[in-house]
């Protein structure tokens, strides 16, 4: 089940479209299935007409924003729409209206046993989604709190998944990258686009930032890849810079200047202040490579990776928290080798797993000795350029993505477990790899088909003893 929150003015206009016959006569029947009072009593009556009566209704619903006057919300109608999954069974009135209590409870709007909460009504136009209506000024006078609203949404239709066996989606936990809006995807197909910009720019981030040992390399990268860089300076100290921008030089706004997009609008870990941890906590230093060396880099990132895996399937059986970072760094892998290689593969891969990458709440867990390897061997391989690799590198990465994904599922983070899967599915093929793999079983573990990307819960940290380094023919490089 899926909720949307949206903010509004009037709600005597919500409720008349509410109740209309919508944009194609699709509103069916609609009806008050749960409020603050009885929903017979709160029922808009019928006039001689046929038609419906709403004063009484929005009477009710602004009286308490008259007591609360200009102490009150710019934007004071809080409308939130709650819909099942096209495959889920018909939900009756009275599961709906559990489900609008459910949601009206944990956003603390309107707890049971609140006598003052905010007055609020479900409408039902439809066997697979409710609008819920209410209006942002307590019974007793006093302002509600919004804060995060939409994340206690999220948990309150996954409660509901489980009571009444829907199909499960992800936690709004901030794991996933910002989608595009829906101009976004039209102007992209109108513009016949090869892939919505802020996608693309996130990819460039990424890279970026993956194969960089310092904020000017950063930037530096992001330049030569093409993109438009503007740096945001304090106000307070002018030569300080506080944050960035990133704009493609083709995508231009009406006026024909720049569509700017900073890095927290692209991903909530592509923040300056998150990225710049990646060279405060002893990640800074640059590897130098030789062209002679290329070929024997391409040895160290394998057996990097190999290591990896190893250390995190001993983390996913013994302490979780030991490997936290190393998700984070197979995400700086996929990215790199791919831009370097220019596999389409290793794109999507990479793409695909983005989510399983992120700690939830854009949280930065301390590094470990192991995530500072791989990094190092990623930024090794930025700047080591072009070789084409032996098939085993491919097959460490694939059984390094699944080892993530083995991590994130003893985590108990069933969407980034699937989001690694996804990675591995990608790149399934390109080795032999065993009929169990988690590639092969990504659909079958969670119900949310894998597709491909778009636009083309245990917290525990520490450093503990991990497993065995790889096997004596590879040899660790530090």
């Amino acid at each position: 089940m899926i909720g949307k929150v949206m903010r509004g003015r009037r709600v005597g206009g919500l409720l008349y479209y509410l109740y209309g016959p919508g944009r194609a006569n699709e509103h069916v029947n609609p009806h008050i299935v749960a409020g603050w009072w009885h929903p017979a009593e709160l029922e808009p009556a019928l006039r001689p007409d046929g038609g419906r009566d709403f004063r009484n209704l929005i009477g009710l619903l602004n009286q308490p924003l008259a007591a609360l006057g200009e102490g009150g919300y710019a934007e004071p109608v809080w409308h939130c729409v709650a819909r099942a999954a096209r495959e889920d069974r018909i939900l009756d009135d009275d599961e709906w209206a559990h489900i609008a209590h459910e949601i009206m409870g944990r956003t603390g709007l309107a707890a049971d046993g609140d006598d003052d909460g905010v007055r609020w009504v479900a409408v039902r136009h439809a066997d697979d989604h409710i609008h819920i209506v209410a209006t942002l000024a307590r019974q007793d006078g006093t302002k509600p709190k919004t804060w995060n609203d939409f994340y206690r949404v999220r948990e309150a239709c996954q409660a509901v998944e489980r009571r009444y066996g829907l199909r499960l989606t992800a936690p709004g936990d901030r794991t996933a990258a910002r989608r595009p809006t829906r101009s976004e995807t039209e102007q992209t197909r109108r513009k016949r686009l090869p892939e919505v910009p802020r996608n693309a720019l996130r990819r460039y981030v990424v890279t970026a930032a993956a194969g960089a040992s310092s904020e000017e390399e950063f930037f530096r990268r992001l330049e030569d890849s093409g993109v438009l860089v503007r740096r945001r300076f304090s106000q307070r100290d002018p030569g300080e810079v506080t944050g960035y921008a990133v704009a493609l030089p083709d995508h231009l706004n009406r006026a024909g200047e720049p569509v700017w997009f900073g890095g927290g609008k692209l991903a909530v870990d592509l923040t300056l202040p998150k990225i710049r941890t990646r060279w405060s906590s002893g990640n800074g230093d640059h590897p130098r490579t030789r062209s002679a060396e290329r070929r024997e880099l391409w040895e160290q990132v394998s057996a990097a990776s190999a290591q990896a895996a190893a250390r995190i399937r001993w983390a996913a059986s013994n302490d979780p928290g030991a490997a936290a970072d190393l998700a984070g760094a197979t995400s700086d892998l996929l990215h790199v080798a791919a831009h370097v290689l220019k596999d389409r593969r290793l794109s999507h891969a990479a793409e695909a797993f983005d989510r399983a990458a992120r700690e939830p709440y854009a949280r930065i867990l301390p590094p470990t000795r192991a995530g500072l390897s791989l990094r190092r061997t990623v930024r090794m391989l930025a700047a080591g350029g072009s070789m084409p690799p032996g098939g085993a590198l491919v097959a460490d990465i694939v059984a390094l993505v699944s080892a993530v994904a083995e991590l994130r599922a003893a985590q108990g983070r069933r969407a980034q477990a699937v989001a690694a899967r996804a990675a591995a599915r990608y790149l399934d093929g390109a080795v032999s790899a065993p009929a169990s793999s988690p590639a092969r079983m990504a659909a079958a573990d969670f119900p949310e088909p894998i597709r491909p990307p778009s636009g083309t819960l245990p917290h525990s940290s520490g450093h503990s003893a991990g497993p065995p380094g790889p096997s004596a023919s590879r040899r660790s490089h530090r």
